[in-house]
């Protein structure tokens, strides 16, 4: 395929992917959003969706990575060359950088409404509803709309979390070609992978929300520091290595035991 379409494919698809994905985390944390507290089953579904739909729209014309942990699997597996990996990895930056932006944009009243209650924003009933930015927290009272954040702050147990949640993301998409053809699933593979991604989220998702993809929590969380969301709080820039670092070990990890156990 062209770079163009590596491109446009990725762009495009990433995009969908964290619009329908951060989507459904501001359904269901924003106020006056008709899915207030809707659930975590809510979001684990809606996110398997979101992979459902940006891996549909971009199958045919990039192959649907959507994911750089995905992309350098596949490359040590030997299905994408090298040389385009730079460029799937910044069309997938790009990409998730816009569904950020455009959630914001499709609740843009929302997080209006979130972001000046005093309730949210820890005030007393007649307060201003204020955040001095001096003693804001390190993850702001959105921050989980466009990113994650681990429950527990361990930095070596939320790695851990990341690196084993992605190798089973990973795996399970080298592995689709595993039939007796050899020619994968075709556009039943993004439904398979979208199960998955809902089962990971069901079963792994509980410590840290499950990035397992580097761009979906880099992207939305840089887009976070520049959106002029009042009251914000911070990015917690302190936790975003976690995501990026934890997805990229776990999909080379992925691509090695791939050609090991499989290939």
């Amino acid at each position: 395929m062209s770079s163009s379409d590596i491109f446009i494919g990725e762009t495009i698809g990433t995009a969908v992917l964290i619009l329908l994905g951060g989507g459904v985390c501001a359904a269901v944390t924003l106020k006056r959003s008709k899915a207030q507290n809707a659930s975590w089953l809510a979001i684990t579904f809606g996110w398997g969706f979101a992979v459902l739909t940006g891996a549909y729209l971009a199958g045919g014309v990039s192959g649907a990575h959507l994911n750089p942990a995905v992309t350098i699997g596949l490359a040590i597996e030997g299905g994408t060359k090298w040389s385009d990996v730079p460029l799937y990895l910044g069309s997938q930056l790009l990409g998730a950088m816009i569904g950020a932006v455009l959630v914001w944009l499709t609740y843009y009243g929302q997080f209006r409404a979130h972001l000046t209650d005093p309730e949210i924003l820890g005030a007393q009933p007649g307060e201003e509803a204020m955040v001095d930015k001096a003693s804001a927290p390190k993850a702001g009272p959105v921050l989980g709309i466009f990113s994650t954040g681990p429950e527990i702050r361990h930095a070596v147990q939320n790695l851990v979390t990341e690196i084993i949640a992605t190798v089973v993301l990973v795996l399970a998409i080298l592995t689709q070609g595993l039939n007796n053809e050899g020619n994968g699933l075709g556009t039943l593979g993004a439904l398979v992978t979208a199960l998955v991604v809902v089962g990971i989220g069901l079963s792994l998702g509980g410590p840290t929300g499950y990035a397992i993809n580097p761009v979906r929590d880099l992207g939305p969380r840089i887009v976070h520091a520049l959106l002029p969301l009042p009251n914000k709080g911070g990015s917690d820039w302190g936790y975003a290595w976690i995501p990026v670092v934890g997805p990229l070990i776990g999909g080379a990890i992925a691509g090695g035991l791939y050609n090991v156990a499989f290939a």
